[in-house]
């Protein structure tokens, strides 16, 4: 039996001089050929692309979006190029106090009175062309994967980093803002610590972080008069505060995080609500001066939320004579954030 040989460094080894058929040894450097080389030198036996093994898998960008889960979304609508919202304010003679004392045979009956307002939001249209080659249709037919599937998940990822920004930031050429930048939301800065050395949360105690939460959901929940359903829900940071505080412990004697801390002892959670406090890229430098700025809000559509008036979808295909490919039209028509009450969100700089 002839000898195989052995595995010497990562290649095989063949002890003795070249077999038959002039088959050399592996180990010689002078003669080490490639698949390639023996492909050809053994009249095309094997092809190249039969010596690879292929991953199936097609690695997308890396990126993330969440505007999803940061604002109520609304669908549907048609067309329009704005959308309005009614707002309601009622009055009352003398007011609700003693000017609604009366009594019998009186002719001063207080009369309540409404004032009607309406709000008005802009909306625009996304528009993308999806275009496969009419060459590359046909080569697809040799190697199994659709031009058209992968080119919908790059439409798809435009879209949604699209609304991201519209969501946060708005789309600053067609004077929208967003939730981090809305001038008729109230911004301020974050408190001070201790030392009144830093307002960052790095220089901050747990007790001190919890105070900057605190402090602005009241601020929000006064300026709601106190509405049990306008109490904010929802805090959005950037990604290394929450890092930060997910990581680092309330002290060294405790096994519990900032996080956890916080989480459990806030106002919105000692009045029988829950609070989210998420991660948010966009919080990193929306601070006045590039700072990091923490949002606090009530996440609930009576009070905020985004319209798809009309969601994404493709809205028409031809062929294209001069370009040889196929072009498809995907269409969406959207709305810039719609802040029904000003005063429920509440901007704070310098965390």
């Amino acid at each position: 039996m002839r000898n195989l040989g052995t595995f010497d460094g990562g290649v095989v080894s063949r002890h003795g001089g070249a077999g038959r058929n002039g088959i050399a040894r592996f180990n010689d450097s002078r003669t080490v050929r490639t698949f390639k080389d023996s492909a050809i030198a053994n009249g095309g036996v094997y092809l190249q692309s039969e010596l690879e093994k292929r991953d199936q898998i097609i690695r997308q960008p890396l990126t993330s979006v969440t505007y999803t889960r940061d604002i109520p979304i609304k669908v549907g609508g048609g067309w329009v190029e704005y959308v309005s919202a009614m707002n309601i304010d009622f009055g009352s003679t003398g007011g609700s106090g003693d000017g609604a004392v009366t009594a019998s045979g009186a002719n001063g009956i207080p009369v309540i009175q409404m004032n009607l307002e309406k709000d008005t939001f802009s909306a625009h249209v996304f528009s993308t062309i999806l275009r496969v080659p009419f060459i590359d249709m046909q080569r697809q037919q040799l190697t199994g994967k659709s031009l058209d599937a992968l080119l919908t998940d790059g439409v798809r990822l435009s879209y949604d980093k699209h609304m991201d920004r519209n969501v946060y930031m708005g789309i600053a050429s067609y004077g929208t803002h967003g939730l981090l930048n809305n001038p008729n939301i109230t911004v301020q800065n974050a408190a001070l610590n201790a030392g009144g050395t830093a307002r960052d949360w790095k220089h901050k105690t747990p007790d001190e972080i919890l105070n900057d939460i605190n402090d602005a959901i009241n601020t929000v929940w006064e300026a709601c008069g106190n509405d049990a359903s306008a109490i904010p829900n929802h805090v959005i940071i950037p990604h290394e505060h929450f890092a930060y505080i997910a990581t680092q412990k309330v002290s060294q004697y405790a096994d519990k995080s900032i996080l956890t801390y916080l989480l459990e002892n806030n106002v919105t959670k000692l009045n029988g609500y829950e609070l989210v406090i998420a991660p948010c890229p966009w919080c990193k430098t929306a601070g006045v001066g590039g700072v990091a700025r923490m949002a606090v809000y009530v996440h609930n559509e009576r009070f905020l939320s985004v319209e798809e008036l009309v969601p994404l979808a493709r809205s028409m295909t031809q062929p294209n004579v001069q370009t040889l490919s196929y072009d498809s039209v995907y269409t969406a028509n959207i709305s810039e954030v719609e802040l029904f009450y000003n005063q429920t969100v509440l901007l704070v700089d310098g965390i």
